[in-house]
């Protein structure tokens, strides 16, 4: 077809066009098997799923998860969905979100129509367009989306459930009920899209220790983050983490991922900040340690972008158990307010007292059940509320002088606590 003749078409009528045989994501499927139930997921990025399902599901925070579960056990299964996310939105939900709504277009247009009023007589094309386009989305949503009802014994059920979008990284909570037994299956999937700070590699010549030895290995580190140059201390080196960087983000995984600073993220940021609203992934400014900044960053998000908690990790070259070793910072931005410390005037206000986020992340690792050891040990130095230490910015802080210690387990099981 040419392509007068295609410009014609768009001109005249709804143009809806999906591929949904395109697998490219597949790809980045990932497997989890216990005993004879398999389950394997993969999530397209935004621009794949616009190819599979024609329309743009981002742009109505939506998201399109591939699932597949293989039964080769002899009862059938039970999908739970509220359990993988208990907003998800049905099949033929998610494309009513998603349809071509021309009607609304026409009345959002509102009285200036009557300047175009030639294009008006392009309406009814519109309209009827329109209403096949939905119809054959409604068929495809249908087709493609996973399954209802029981996965039989000795049978495979696969196709794409719609959930509220995520950007980054995916966290996936899969529960199959059976008969006698449930089979859970937890899910990291990275999703293209976001600018991600590159991962840090792991060390070869790591050192293995003994949790005597790691505990006083984390009461010898620094007190603090601090400027590039060393010269000034920043916040508080409040915890440690033992754990590999996915079981971090399946335990944190109400955390979302922060985006490199780059003019993209910075416009998106500067948004964010004069409108009040939320941004979930935006950048975090760098802090160093030992003259390197974190390695990567969680954040979990609040009403607006003045209200978060930031979770900056460092990776070392301690290993315990086989697993790394990370040093952090968490701190509780509360608001905004000027300062001559930084380029564009202004800064996030921290909560004073840094104990209570380094606490809220205990909790949250507590609450994914996957927390083999925890507890404290020293290392950050008393501050009391009456002569707080203050950090780069100049935000008063005051701690017990505490780290928080968490042992990450792969699986689920019950804390002991440190001696």
């Amino acid at each position: 077809m040419s392509d007068s003749v295609l410009s014609l078409r768009r001109w005249l009528t709804v143009d809806y066009s999906p591929h949904p045989d395109e697998r490219s994501f597949m790809e980045r499927v990932q497997t989890r098997r216990d005993n004879d139930v398999e389950a394997a997921v993969a999530v397209p990025s935004d621009r794949e799923s616009e190819r599979i399902f024609g329309v743009k599901l981002a742009r109505h925070r939506l998201q399109a998860v591939w699932l597949e579960v293989v039964n080769g056990g002899d009862e059938s299964l039970w999908l739970d969905r509220v359990q993988l996310d208990p907003d998800y939105y049905t099949p033929l939900e998610a494309a009513h979100v998603t349809r071509f709504a021309i009607g609304t277009r026409l009345v959002a247009f509102g009285v200036l129509g009557w300047l175009f009023l030639p294009l008006l007589l392009l309406v009814p094309l519109k309209l009827f367009s329109a209403r096949a386009a939905n119809d054959r989305m409604r068929r495809l949503f249908r087709t493609i989306g996973f399954p209802t009802g029981m996965i039989l014994a000795g049978k495979k059920a696969s196709g794409f459930v719609f959930v509220p979008l995520d950007e980054g990284v995916k966290r996936i909570d899969l529960r199959l009920l059976g008969r006698s037994h449930a089979f859970d299956f937890q899910f990291t999937v990275e999703v293209p899209g976001l600018v991600l700070p590159h991962p840090a590699q792991e060390d070869s010549g790591a050192e293995q220790l003994d949790e005597a030895a790691v505990r006083a290995w984390i009461e010898r580190q620094p007190r603090c983050t601090g400027n590039a140059a060393g010269t000034v201390e920043g916040d508080p080196l409040n915890l440690a983490i033992v754990g590999d960087r996915a079981s971090i983000q399946e335990c944190l995984n109400k955390w979302d991922e922060t985006e490199s600073i780059t003019l993209g993220t910075s416009w998106k940021t500067a948004k964010a900040f004069l409108l009040e609203s939320q941004y979930r992934y935006s950048p975090v400014s760098p802090l160093y340690l030992g003259g390197r900044q974190q390695d990567f960053a969680l954040q979990r998000a609040r009403a607006s972008l003045n209200e978060r908690l930031h979770l900056r990790l460092w990776s070392t070259q301690i290993r315990f158990g086989g697993d790394p070793v990370w040093i952090g910072q968490v701190s509780r931005d509360i608001g905004v307010r000027f300062t001559l410390k930084t380029w564009n005037l202004t800064t996030h206000q921290i909560d004073p007292n840094v104990d209570e986020a380094r606490d809220y992340v205990l909790d949250d690792l507590l609450a994914s059940r996957r927390v083999a050891r925890l507890g404290f040990v020293r290392g950050v130095e008393a501050a009391s509320a009456d002569a707080p230490r203050h950090n780069l910015t100049g935000d008063p802080y005051f701690t017990d002088g505490l780290r928080a210690f968490a042992v990450l387990s792969r699986t689920r099981t019950t804390p002991s606590f440190l001696s």
